[in-house]
């Protein structure tokens, strides 16, 4: 099959695809899946049905919900923006997208939202099949998703979209991969500089694992920042930074510790489906467990 007679969406299944089968070998071949990722059969069906809903029912439906509301509203806008560069595109779409993915993830760490967020953070484990683990709202309500799909409508080169978001997954995967990518670099003296300028520009293992860690009172933990997702930079913008290229002794959630997981469909589908567990943010009146109690 000739390159050419792929489209966008084509080529970029096929390179996450090749990138994801990647990852997953690193976690196997340097046994890091199978010394560190414990998952039960509850984490799975949770991984699993919002990976599926994801992508046949929350991508497909933003994106054809602002082609249709743009055909109707704004007609006239269709495809303004299709004359722009291509740097331009990769640069409106990190505004519309990435940045605003920051917010909404920082955000998700507030009582309101957290709730929708909390599946994500309930992994006791790091691996690229953490990376999509979230509750099925907190996708559908992701402005980013939203954002790009008007400016596809706009006139976003859908090949130019389509490689943003193979540049961008491949941070996150390897930002959630069991298999520390940046571990071995940071040994390495004469990356010190490199590696100084990619971790205060990129999300990587060191900086994103300390995000997930299930305490802050290690001076590594940082569940309350690093928020970036491929560009670290907004934290480091922003204040939300912490940087020590050590890794938490363990992720999670100490409440999931304490009290035992949510269910996984309380997970996904919260607020529909409620918790019953005694102390849970995925309940009308529930608390939120907090580290520092």
């Amino acid at each position: 099959m000739n390159l050419n007679d792929l489209n966008p969406s084509q080529v970029q299944n096929a390179l996450l695809l090749c990138i994801m089968v990647g990852y997953a070998l690193s976690e196997f071949i340097s046994q890091r899946y199978k010394n560190t990722v414990h998952a039960t059969a509850n984490d799975t069906k949770l991984e699993l049905l919002i990976f599926i809903s994801l992508v046949a029912i929350t991508q497909p439906l933003a994106l054809l919900a602002t082609a249709n509301l743009g055909a109707w509203l704004a007609p006239d806008f269709k495809d303004v923006l299709a004359d722009w560069s291509w740097w331009a595109m990769v640069g409106v779409l990190i505004l519309c997208d990435d940045l605003t993915q920051y917010w909404w993830h920082r955000l998700s760490h507030s009582p309101l939202l957290w709730p929708l967020h909390r599946a994500h953070h309930s992994a006791a484990y790091m691996s690229i099949r953490v990376t999509f683990r979230n509750n099925f709202f907190y996708y559908l309500m992701m402005p980013g998703l939203w954002f790009a799909g008007t400016l596809i409508y706009l006139g976003i080169d859908g090949m130019v979209y389509a490689l943003y978001m193979v540049v961008k997954l491949t941070v996150i995967l390897g930002a959630h991969c069991a298999w520390r990518w940046d571990e071995p670099l940071y040994k390495i003296p004469a990356l010190r500089p490199l590696m100084w300028v990619l971790e205060r520009t990129i999300s990587t293992p060191a900086t994103h694992w300390a995000h997930h860690a299930i305490t802050n009172r290690d001076g590594v933990g940082h569940y309350k920042g690093n928020f970036g997702n491929l560009l670290f930079i907004w934290d480091i913008i922003f204040g939300s930074a912490h940087i020590t290229r050590m890794y938490p002794m363990e992720v999670g959630l100490k409440d999931d510790q304490l009290f035992g997981p949510e269910h996984w469909y309380h997970q996904i589908f919260y607020p529909l489906f409620h918790s019953k567990r005694e102390f849970s943010a995925l309940r009308s009146g529930g608390k939120i467990y907090a580290d520092e109690e």
